[in-house]
């Protein structure tokens, strides 16, 4: 681990400070780390990765002896020194050629790694007609098989290449911008041919999206169109994160946390409802018309008509035969 030191001037703060916790993230930087047996084959597929990830990469030159599942704290120095949160490992021996060692970092520890060996049968971006999209654009993605979403290390891989990708999360949107597609599928192998893993293949490929004119007037006809590189790779060990880990991991800062409304609740289809608690009501108390039928002595059943109803009636009919006299 690297000592921290107090910041003599202000510019060594501001060093300190882009390193420290942040509500909202910023993109995640990948170093790509040549390994102390790696070959020339490896080193032109990390540049091209390297490519794809511009601007937010870094590479090294000098080749390290790293055995990352055996001891990985020369990982977590290099990611330390280099602020970055994602590491690739490129090695190749007799029993492992090949070899690329995907590492996540959390806190500039370990969080979780997997190994993956590429097959003879790549492409490089210099195997394909140049078709260059703009730097920094965020891809679309597609995952094809669903081993993506049930066994845990094909989740691991998907995982990673959305991290590693994805770029700036925000809300808005340019279709100007989407000019290419990573696609990653996963297709069944023969289970007696004991020459590939027990897992399937992973089949990296990258597209460029290319717009010709087409007879309707508003929709243009698309196409997808291979720029490279292209890459197969075969599952090797891996590191799952601890429970530990994963719950420090995906904790939500109190800032970020949506506010929860009392009693106001979002359905399928996107709409608010509401529900509303109204008290006990005294319809006793109800302001109504004042008329005569409506007074309370009036509320009787017709068949039990009160006395004293009986002798305002006898009253008035007397009054009324004085006044005929």
């Amino acid at each position: 681990m690297i000592r921290t030191v107090k910041p003599k001037n202000a510019r060594s703060k501001r060093a300190l400070d882009k390193k420290q916790p942040k509500i909202v993230e910023n993109v995640k930087t990948a170093l790509f780390v040549p390994g102390q047996t790696t070959n020339q084959a490896l080193h032109d597929i990390c540049i091209d990765f390297a490519s794809l990830k511009e601007p937010y990469q870094k590479r090294l030159h000098k080749k390290n002896k790293i055995l990352p599942f055996e001891d990985a704290s020369s990982l977590e120095f290099f990611s330390e020194k280099n602020d970055t949160s994602i590491i690739v490992l490129s090695t190749s021996n007799k029993k492992r050629p090949n070899n690329l060692t995907f590492v996540r970092m959390f806190n500039y520890t370990v969080y979780d790694m997997v190994e993956m060996q590429v097959m003879g049968n790549f492409k490089l971006l210099k195997d394909f007609k140049t078709r260059a999209f703009q730097v920094g654009l965020k891809p679309m993605f597609t995952f094809q098989g669903q081993i993506f979403d049930t066994v845990p290390v094909f989740k691991q891989v998907k995982s990673f290449f959305l991290d590693m990708f994805r770029g700036e999360v925000t809300n808005l949107l340019d279709v100007a911008g989407l000019q290419w597609v990573i696609s990653i599928s996963a297709v069944e192998e023969d289970e007696n041919n004991e020459s590939v893993s027990k897992f399937p293949l992973v089949h990296f490929r990258v597209y460029k999206l290319v717009t010709y004119h087409s007879p309707e007037p508003k929709l243009p006809r698309v196409e997808l169109v291979e720029t490279g590189p292209r890459l197969d790779f075969k599952i090797g060990r891996y590191q799952l994160a601890s429970a530990e880990a994963q719950k420090e991991a995906f904790k939500i800062p109190p800032q970020l946390r949506r506010k929860t409304k009392k009693n106001v609740e979002t359905d399928m289809l996107g709409d608010k409802v509401a529900t509303i608690h109204v008290g006990k009501q005294d319809l006793s108390r109800l302001q109504t018309r004042k008329m005569k039928g409506l007074k309370s002595r009036y509320d009787q059943h017709p068949e039990e008509e009160p006395a004293d109803v009986i002798e305002e009636e006898e009253d008035g009919q007397e009054k009324k035969r004085q006044k005929l006299e």
